[in-house]
């Protein structure tokens, strides 16, 4: 990995031993520093919406851009599952619409992660816009306690959903870089902070294998979106597949 790394110098990584939490390796400056993860957070907007909701998701009309979509033509009707899988921001947009900071802070106890501002709703707590920071080190360790819950009201779908992903969504690249292994994924694009600007950095969090995850990789591209991630994602785990 430290290979490919040094071939690219606008990559990041850190590879995490799912059981543990420990750290096998990094390279990844400033890592505990919080910064926009993008739509990394959406697993855990859905997660405070269950919740309140008795853990029963709406289907949504996904319109594309009409409806604030990532996608121009959208993604139709879409539940929870395809809507982790594909990322869809019309589905997070309207999950999210009357939530608030405070509905969120049982999953951010939790989950340890760091908290949205007091001030934050709406759709900034599906990670849409950049205002809810957080470090990547406190986001890879949220994922590893999240597959550790994998019998959990809400956890079970949001599951589903990161391996349709790796299947057929946004994540897809990765499974189609490994040979004996199944992923599950988490993409996300969010504004650039490194000190040479981009309109976005991607980012990807994979876990493998899917049934019963024995490590995390999140990874970070400079000036790519999430789906571009994932490949770069894929590449590296390939080096370290059985």
């Amino acid at each position: 990995m430290d290979e490919l790394c040094s071939q690219r110098d606008n990559l990041s990584y850190l590879l995490l031993d799912a059981h543990s939490g420990s750290i096998l390796a990094s390279n990844w400056r400033d890592a505990n520093i919080p910064i926009p993860l993008g739509s990394l957070v959406k697993p855990f907007a859905a997660l405070a919406y269950g919740e309140k909701h008795q853990f029963k998701y709406p289907v949504h009309l996904c319109r594309g851009t009409a409806s604030g979509c990532w996608l121009p033509r959208g993604h139709g009707r879409i539940g929870l599952q395809s809507a982790i899988a594909n990322s869809c921001n019309s589905y997070f947009r309207m999950l999210t619409r009357d939530m608030t900071a405070a509905d969120v802070q049982p999953i951010v106890s939790t989950f340890g992660l760091q908290p949205p501002d007091a001030g934050s709703s709406g759709a900034n707590l599906a990670g849409l816009g950049g205002q809810w920071l957080i470090s990547p080190a406190t986001m890879a360790h949220a994922y590893v306690e999240l597959s550790r819950r994998f019998d959990q009201p809400g956890v079970r779908a949001i599951l589903a959903g990161m391996a349709q992903s790796a299947r057929s969504g946004t994540g897809a690249e990765v499974d189609r870089q490994l040979l004996h292994s199944t992923a599950l994924v988490k993409t996300g694009t969010a504004p650039c902070t490194h000190a040479k600007r981009a309109p976005g950095d991607g980012f990807v969090i994979t876990m493998v294998p899917a049934a019963r995850p024995e490590v995390l990789l999140m990874v970070r591209v400079h000036g790519t979106p999430g789906s571009h991630a994932a490949k770069v994602a894929g590449e590296l785990l390939h080096r370290i597949e059985p």
